[in-house]
């Protein structure tokens, strides 16, 4: 019974080694990409340029990895081609806006995708949000902000994460905010607040230009993020600390669910297990790689990973939410 205890462990390890060796096989040589749902320039792009640039050297083989942009419904078009055009063999993967995991469930014949059925490689990081207004329009703390008759933001799509604080602003918060449709992104969204085509937006933390921060070109009045990194200002008010009941604090915090999965990578779920499992730990290495940490501090850009098994499981937390929780974010975020 031992010898034979012994020899089966002899060949599930040869076994394993094989596995290991038919991933390495596969990637060698291989072009991999990563797609951002989003144009270049913004907040998406820049931390799926910094994933790929460092991943590669640890996924088994080393393939090349590239950075392909692919805008469209609220970054809903690239997860659509991930399953309906990519081939499911592991060398796709991409990043997206995580709101519309809450529109799965709030508006699905908008967002026909059930984000479980996904295998999830990880999260660079929470998307620590902010809404501020530019200096020059007078709104320089919040009792102003919520006093302004007009104030005008900017909007790529329904469903994004600047689209779901901009409503939170109107409906939890009473903001008399006016919402322009149409932006391709963030970095579009910048160029018409300096022009003054708009007042503000909500947005990242981290992606806010570091001019406007020096030079106290905006007037930051929120923060939808109860994580304060290191560089931030401490006095950013938190925005529960404005709401007056539990229900709006419990519908704020379902809202705010995609933003704690800021920055999040995940394949299809076809793509093959042993193939999965190597992309997580390529993710995981080079979340500790110190030129991928040299690189984020360099661009200003929060590091504070989860593994794709704690993604995956914060996907299921948040579709068990109760009925009347998901009825009353519903209201807020629109259909």
């Amino acid at each position: 019974m031992r010898a034979l205890l012994i020899v089966s462990t002899f060949l599930m390890g040869l076994v394993g080694q094989a596995l290991a060796q038919d991933v390495e096989s596969f990637y060698r040589g291989k072009q991999a990409r990563i797609i951002v749902g989003f144009s270049s320039g913004g907040g998406y792009d820049q931390y799926g340029r910094l994933l790929a640039r460092h991943i590669g050297k640890h996924i088994p083989g080393a393939p090349n990895v590239m950075v392909q942009n692919m805008p469209g419904a609220a970054s809903l078009k690239s997860l659509q081609y991930l399953d309906s055009g990519a081939a499911p063999d592991g060398t796709t993967m991409v990043t997206f806006n995580p709101g519309l995991i809450l529109g799965s469930l709030t508006a699905p014949h908008k967002t026909p995708i059930d984000f479980r059925n996904f295998s999830w490689i990880g999260n660079i990081s929470e998307d620590v949000r902010v809404c501020f207004t530019w200096n020059a329009r007078g709104m320089h703390d919040w009792k102003s902000f919520l006093a302004s008759d007009a104030v005008v933001f900017g909007n790529t799509e329904a469903g994004t994460s600047a689209y779901l604080d901009d409503r939170m602003l109107l409906m939890l918060f009473g903001v008399k905010l006016k919402m322009v449709q149409g932006y391709p992104g963030s970095a579009d969204k910048k160029i018409a607040i300096e022009s003054g085509e708009l007042d503000g937006d909500c947005g990242s933390w981290t992606s806010l230009p570091q001019d406007w921060l020096r030079e106290k070109k905006i007037d930051i009045h929120v923060r939808f993020s109860k994580t304060v990194p290191a560089d931030m200002p401490q006095n950013i008010p938190w925005a529960p600390d404005f709401l007056d009941s539990e229900t709006k604090k419990q519908t704020f915090r379902l809202l705010v669910s995609g933003a704690e999965i800021g920055r999040p990578f995940l394949v299809s779920r076809a793509v093959p297990a042993d193939r999965v499992n190597a992309l997580r730990g390529a993710f995981d290495a080079t979340m500790k790689d110190p030129e991928f940490l040299a690189d984020a501090e360099k661009q200003r850009l929060l590091i504070a990973p989860d593994d794709g098994a704690t993604v995956a499981k914060r996907i299921v937390d948040i579709y068990a939410a109760p009925p009347e929780v998901i009825a009353r974010a519903r209201d807020i975020a629109g259909d």
